[in-house]
């Protein structure tokens, strides 16, 4: 299992938010490509980017931190946040140099543009972000629930060939109280999709737990902020197995 830490841009810096909300903002780094390349020497195979202010407004706010994290590591790295057409897809994957891209609210409010992208870039390069709040999907960086349960959501994807989602269950993201098992588990019963977990991982034994159920990946952030995770030593461990 992939163990992929995080780093969440708002206005240059790297932060974390409590259950998505703004207002509630801990700042970590106004140098976020230092912390990247810390995680890269620690051993992450991948690394995890959220532009905060693009998944808002829709908008590559945080454009110059994002090539500063891309120019500073050798690992992949995956983005979220803003990606809302196929030009702002190219301008990640061909020009900056980002492995794979997350959609979230375009895959939900625009499916013909995520069919699009899958096209042109193939199901390895284009993840798909299911936020869930409620059990419903919520998109514009969470502000906005929508009406369709994230199962139903899952089972269109897979119609249209997506393999990855990073799934996030809101209400435990950034409040280290361990993440929504029986989400996940749901998920894995009821389709082939290949999950990211993300959002509550609270110390070490909850990434082991995660590990233990074959996901795919799982996301560290403010575990890991907060020195609740040992990151080096996780990774080291799980490669043992």
């Amino acid at each position: 299992m992939l163990v992929i830490p995080a780093i969440d841009l708002k206005d240059g810096e790297a932060v974390r938010l409590y259950k998505g909300d703004y207002t509630q903002k801990t700042v970590y780094s106004s140098k976020p490509e230092d912390i990247a390349k810390n995680f890269e020497d620690m051993g992450a195979d991948y690394l995890h980017v959220v532009d905060l202010d693009g998944a808002k407004n829709g908008t590559t706010t945080n454009l110059e931190s994002i090539r500063k994290i891309r120019q500073a590591i050798s690992i992949p790295m995956e983005l979220g946040g803003g990606i809302r057409d196929i030009q702002t897809v190219s301008l990640y994957l061909d020009d900056v140099g980002i492995d794979r891209v997350i959609l979230g609210t375009a895959a939900i409010e625009n499916p013909q543009f995520l069919k699009e992208a899958l096209k042109r870039y193939g199901s390895k390069r284009i993840v798909v972000g299911v936020d869930v709040k409620d059990g419903f999907v919520a998109t514009s960086g969470w502000l906005v629930q929508t009406k369709t349960h994230y199962l139903e959501f899952l089972k269109e994807l897979e119609k249209i060939g997506v393999e990855y989602i990073v799934c996030t269950d809101i209400s435990k993201d950034g409040t280290l109280t361990g993440p929504s098992m029986g989400l996940y588990e749901d998920i894995y019963r009821n389709t082939s999709i290949q999950c990211v977990v993300s959002g509550g991982v609270k110390d070490d034994e909850d990434i082991y737990a995660v590990n233990e159920k074959g996901y795919y990946a799982c996301i560290v952030g403010k575990a890991y902020y907060e020195g609740k995770v040992h990151l080096k030593e996780v990774i080291q461990c799980l490669r043992k197995e």
